[in-house]
């Protein structure tokens, strides 16, 4: 049902396998997990644009709050018109709200697809989404555009000395798939646990950054406060939930997670802390020259010291 996001992202991970071993032993665990990283720059960099599309709705919402909330008062009882009026004024100050959405709604299908197929190099096992392959079926057949030789590759990879598709959480019967089995679930844990928490603190600073600024920008007016409780509460929570809620979540599920996710994850919020930082000041750099932009042309039109205002209706009337 999924398979048009799993054979682009398995086709993603092939390319940059193919590149690193070049440079690297194309059977080296280090050369499948720089393509894993590569992977994830790739991704992002194709959700650049969108991501800045989505900074600059998210600062014109806030320039149409006050506008948004007379369309409420003016319609108080209808919701419709409410609704109308509201997407008239979106379009008129070329503001698209499901566009901003899109960079998120792109990332979770990624991480859904890696997971997958990652997961799907080793199918022994017999749990939820496994086919109970023999340890010879699995070696000996395809996962997505990936060969019978590439999958024997992965498998036999090893960082740290554990199986990059290990998991915390990985049934033991399900090691048997990897030639040979010199690892425990210890060995696994050792290198699982300091990546968890990686990305747990990770999350945890890139979402601090974000509502670090908001608090900035709030204390210098460049941020309206929320219109109202409701408003300011929800706001809250969502500020919450980036701070804590998500981390916990990680916290969690990375039992669940193979090693090669977790390096997506870890290389995924590496992108983002610069990316933050680079967006927030490409932002912030545009906003100050509207705010110049707007002050000098208010400085244009207003008259110089000592000249009378041009009142051309006076002047009719003195005639």
């Amino acid at each position: 049902m999924l398979n048009f996001i799993y054979w682009p992202i398995s086709a993603i991970l092939w390319f940059w396998h193919k590149v690193v071993s070049f440079v690297l032993n194309p059977d080296s665990g280090w050369s499948w997990v720089l393509a894993i990283v590569l992977l994830t720059f790739t991704i992002r960099a194709f959700l650049i644009k969108p991501m800045l599309n989505q900074m600059r709705s998210m600062r014109k919402m806030q320039e149409l709050q006050p506008l948004m909330q007379e369309i409420k008062k003016k319609y108080p009882n209808d919701q419709q018109k409410q609704m109308e009026e509201t997407r008239k004024l979106q379009k008129e100050m070329g503001v698209n709200p499901i566009a901003g959405c899109l960079p998120a709604l792109v990332q979770l299908p990624v991480f859904i697809g890696l997971f997958h197929v990652l997961r799907s190099f080793n199918r022994t096992g017999s749990g939820t989404g496994q086919l109970g392959l023999s340890v010879e079926q699995n070696r000996e057949l395809s996962n997505y555009i990936f060969s019978p030789d590439d999958v024997q590759s992965f498998l036999d990879a090893r960082v740290f000395g554990v199986p990059i598709s290990a998991s915390i959480s990985m049934p033991q019967d399900m090691y048997q798939a990897f030639k040979p089995v010199d690892f425990t679930r210890t060995d696994i844990l050792f290198v699982a646990v300091p990546l968890i928490a990686i990305i747990v603190l990770a999350t945890h600073f890139n979402a601090r950054l974000s509502v670090n600024r908001q608090e900035r920008r709030k204390a210098a007016g460049l941020q309206k406060a929320p219109a109202n409780d409701q408003m300011a509460m929800q706001a809250n929570l969502m500020n919450r939930m980036m701070l804590w809620f998500l981390p916990a979540t990680i916290l969690f599920t990375g039992a669940y997670w193979h090693l090669g996710l977790l390096f997506y994850m870890v290389s995924n919020n590496i992108w983002t802390f610069f990316q933050q930082r680079w967006m927030f000041e490409k932002i912030d750099a545009e906003e100050a020259a509207e705010i110049e932009a707007k002050k000098e042309a208010k400085r244009a039109t207003a008259p110089q010291p000592g000249q009378r205002p041009n009142n051309p209706k006076r002047k009719g009337n003195k005639k």
